[in-house]
């Protein structure tokens, strides 16, 4: 028996075919890495964005559950007064009124924010919930207060107060904004 070997074709792939597949798949590898390297490695950024929703949304929140009236809460005339002439404490909105309320949480009465307007220039870093515990340790939250009744259609500028929380972390930053009506005398 005699094997004429011109007739036999061979099967299977050469070694230049097996190198030119090698070379397309390293590309396209090393192409998927490049795209999934970035991902990867900012896949914290949604957590902080979430954190910072719901800071904003907290503070947010405890402003304007506040009271907004003519007179400071603990003034005795806040339940009766229609301007600020009638109070012996007017509140404003640029900070707290009176000046002895100095935080979101204070030691004893008169010394803890207890009206919207309070809250005008609040800042703080590593901001911490209203018992002062739970501290977001990087994050730094801004309040600011503005008067905005005539932008909304009323006569009475002080009658409506815009609310902006301001969380920044990380060179980002997220704000969320709220308003608040005057219902006085009532709360």
């Amino acid at each position: 028996m005699c094997i004429d070997w011109g007739r036999i074709r061979q099967s299977g792939i050469s070694l230049v075919e097996l190198i030119v597949f090698i070379v397309i798949v390293s590309v396209g590898v090393v192409g998927l890495v490049s795209v999934i390297n970035p991902l990867v490695r900012f896949s914290a950024d949604p957590m902080d964005t979430k954190q910072s929703l719901a800071i904003a949304e907290s503070l947010l929140n405890e402003v304007l559950h506040q009271p907004f009236t003519w007179c400071d809460p603990e003034d005795a005339t806040a339940l009766m007064a229609q301007s600020y002439a009638d109070c012996a404490n007017p509140q404003n909105v640029s900070g707290a009124t009176p000046s002895t309320e100095t935080s979101r949480y204070g030691s004893g009465p008169g010394t803890f924010y207890d009206n919207v307007a309070d809250y005008g220039g609040f800042s703080k870093a590593n901001i911490d919930d209203a018992s002062g515990g739970n501290a977001m340790t990087g994050y730094t939250a801004d309040v600011a207060v503005a008067r905005v009744g005539t932008a909304l259609g009323l006569a009475d500028d002080t009658a409506a107060l815009s609310v902006t929380v301001t969380v920044r972390r990380n060179g980002h930053s997220f704000s969320m904004t709220g308003y608040r009506f005057r219902y006085a005398p009532r709360y």
